[in-house]
């Protein structure tokens, strides 16, 4: 099996960890690359010669599965990168949430096992794309939100919406986030928004303080075209696409669809959708 390793440079707690998850799957013969900073980070840490192949982000990846060590900003990252070539994606959460992960730090000695017996299953995940005219967006896709924001300015921005062409409404409020199902935890839950099964076919519209008490969160089917031509007192506003931020100038048109392509998420064979809610958002607690 071959495998690459994506994380984040703010592993100063779990570096022992790391090294000894290396040499566990290198011990089973998985073939081990690193991405590039992120073998810096380790080598710079710790001291230790790693000795492993190494790939910028942004290259091609020869692996069978990309391992996300990190939270869901390092799962996000890892999707960027692997997404256009359908490897799947495990992670292991070395962050707060951590809910794209379907590991924690301590059960990597099970993660490892799990992988190499086949014993997981993979869900597939919808991601939204973004167009902006006029501007160049290098990373469009979206596994969990793409949201329209206010930027240089502390008066409220009006976003004029249509929905499969036709005139939705005008928000006016700090902005809009337009979420996947895998995204309704995120930015959306914060927002007042739905929480979604994340393999339900549909996006939501979730505005952000909304000057109006009718404004409510929206679910729509996921092959809806959403444009979005949004007004402000300044010159610009922020488009965000999974947290990447792009500024955009005032009255452009920024047009959402589902992407065409969809993310591979290893999850754990006992996984449900109910017990993710229960141990991750602690229902119940």
């Amino acid at each position: 099996m071959k495998l690459v390793i994506f994380g984040n440079n703010y592993q100063d707690a779990n570096l022992q960890a790391i090294l000894s998850l290396v040499e566990r799957l290198r011990e089973r013969g998985v073939e081990v690359t690193l991405e590039r900073d992120f073998n810096d980070y380790l080598t710079a840490q710790t001291g230790a010669e790693l000795r492993l192949p190494t790939v910028h982000c942004g290259d091609r990846v020869d692996a069978d599965v990309a391992l996300s060590l990190g939270g869901d900003g390092t799962f996000l990252t890892t999707v960027m990168w692997v997404v256009e070539q359908d490897i799947p994606i495990m992670g292991i959460n070395m962050g707060h949430l951590g809910y794209l992960a379907a590991y924690s730090l301590d059960e990597a000695q099970q993660a490892v096992d799990d992988l190499l017996a086949g014993n997981y299953t993979i869900e597939r995940r919808s991601m939204l794309r973004a167009r902006c005219e006029g501007v160049e967006i290098e990373h469009p896709l979206a596994l969990n939100d793409i949201a329209i924001l206010r930027q240089d300015t502390s008066s409220m921005i009006e976003m004029e919406t249509t929905l499969q062409g036709k005139p939705l409404t005008t928000y006016k409020g700090d902005g809009l986030v337009v979420c996947t199902p895998t995204g309704s935890t995120a930015y959306n839950l914060s927002a007042g928004g739905p929480i979604l099964e994340p393999t339900t076919r549909c996006m939501v519209l979730s505005p952000l303080s909304p000057h109006s008490l009718t404004m409510r969160p929206l679910v729509v089917p996921d092959e809806s075209v959403i444009t979005i031509v949004t007004n402000t007192r300044a010159d610009n506003y922020r488009l965000s696409v999974d947290g990447e931020g792009i500024t955009c100038p005032a009255g452009t048109c920024v047009t959402i669809d589902r992407a065409p392509l969809t993310v591979q998420v290893i999850q754990r064979v006992d996984n449900n959708f109910a017990r993710t809610l229960r141990h991750k958002l602690h229902w119940g607690s």
